[in-house]
């Protein structure tokens, strides 16, 4: 048996089914995995993401700490509540995890959202790297995650909150996270959608997730969060980057902030790298045929004896055909095709993400 959030007998109570992921026990669909995907792109879905990790950076040098720490700069943050996503590098460059990071003034500094299967290497890192600032890092393992996700999923939450918390959620700008009270509530997501990430009390979070329920807020398994985020073009860790991948191979050199003179882990090598040539590339691929992309399969290459692998593939319910990342070298051209059980079936590389707002936005 594995670790179980607040919502466990709710999900239970659902007709979820339930797996293993990362340590926890956790729903992957409520019967239809296709149609919590739809109604997240039509309308509003919710996700049980409590197994993600809260962590609170505060003191007089929490920003020098996180300045240093992450690769992304939160100087950048001028605004109280402003969120930016970052990775978290090795002294090589390679990612230890991706995660947002909020300013946080009324909490003393910043929030910091981390992935679960990683919650024991990152926070010893951060414990090890904190050491050398004034500032403290604080789990907040008493706070549960609800993420209302879609076209409708502001509406919605308003209905369901208390008038408090409707009043921030109207406040608030995309990419900004705001405290009320015990509460925390989040303008972010990982479907490609607008909605909400809300850290509620784990006492709290039944009846929230009863209150969603009661406006027509349907629950939403992993299985649909995996296909959502990659029609969204959002990486997964473990899949699509880990620590032996820089974020110049893995479609994230926007998030570095390399102008300035400011020194962080990893950056030495990622100016390195790129001095020498980068080698590699994440792309978007579209199968136009039938059959589904899945990790790990061969990417091959008509003008070139180099290969590449997907890293994650999936069939797309919103389009209705399969899509997939996969990492290239960064010279092999653009006409290939997908190892599937030893047969060579062409794909077209294409510009992420997929899908926005609901959307088809590629050629």
């Amino acid at each position: 048996m594995g670790q179980r959030t607040a919502l466990y007998d709710a999900h239970l109570a659902a007709d979820a089914k339930i797996v293993d992921f990362g340590g926890w026990d956790m729903p992957i669909h409520y019967g239809s995995q296709i149609q919590e995907h739809n109604v997240v792109r039509e309308d509003a879905g919710m996700f049980d993401v409590s197994h993600m990790t809260v962590v609170d950076i505060t003191g007089p040098q929490a920003t020098q700490y996180l300045q240093y720490l992450l690769a992304n700069d939160v100087a950048k943050l001028q605004e109280e509540g402003k969120a930016l996503y970052s990775g978290m590098l090795n002294d090589k460059g390679g990612v230890i995890d991706d995660l947002i990071v909020y300013r946080a003034d009324a909490l003393g500094g910043y929030r910091v959202v981390v992935n679960c299967a990683t919650r024991e290497k990152d926070l010893k890192w951060m414990n090890e790297q904190i050491a050398k600032f004034d500032a403290t890092l604080t789990e907040q393992p008493q706070l549960a995650m609800i993420a209302v996700q879609g076209p409708e999923a502001i509406a919605k939450a308003q209905l369901a909150a208390s008038a408090d918390h409707a009043n921030i959620i109207e406040q608030l700008s995309i990419f900004q996270g705001l405290p009320c009270g015990d509460w925390f509530i989040g303008r972010t997501g990982y479907t490609g959608e607008d909605g909400l990430e809300i850290m509620i009390p784990a006492d709290e979070a039944p009846a929230f997730w009863d209150a969603l329920l009661n406006v027509g807020v349907k629950p939403a398994g992993l299985g649909a969060r995996d296909t959502l985020r990659l029609e969204a073009g959002m990486n997964l860790y473990g899949n699509d980057m880990d620590e032996t991948i820089t974020p110049w191979q893995a479609g994230m050199g926007w998030t570095l902030a390399l102008k300035d003179d400011r020194e962080f882990i990893g950056k030495e090598a990622l100016l390195a790298e790129k001095a020498a040539g980068i080698e590699y590339k994440l792309v978007g691929l579209v199968l136009e045929t039938r059959g589904v992309m899945r990790s790990h399969q061969k990417i091959i290459f008509t003008a070139s004896d180099k290969t590449g692998e997907v890293t994650s593939g999936t069939f797309s319910p919103t389009l209705q055909q399969s899509i997939a990342m996969a990492r290239i070298p960064a010279d092999a051209g653009n006409e290939c095709a997908v190892d599937m059980r030893g047969k060579a079936v062409p794909v077209r590389i294409v510009k992420m993400p997929f899908v926005r707002n609901g959307q088809k936005i590629f050629e």
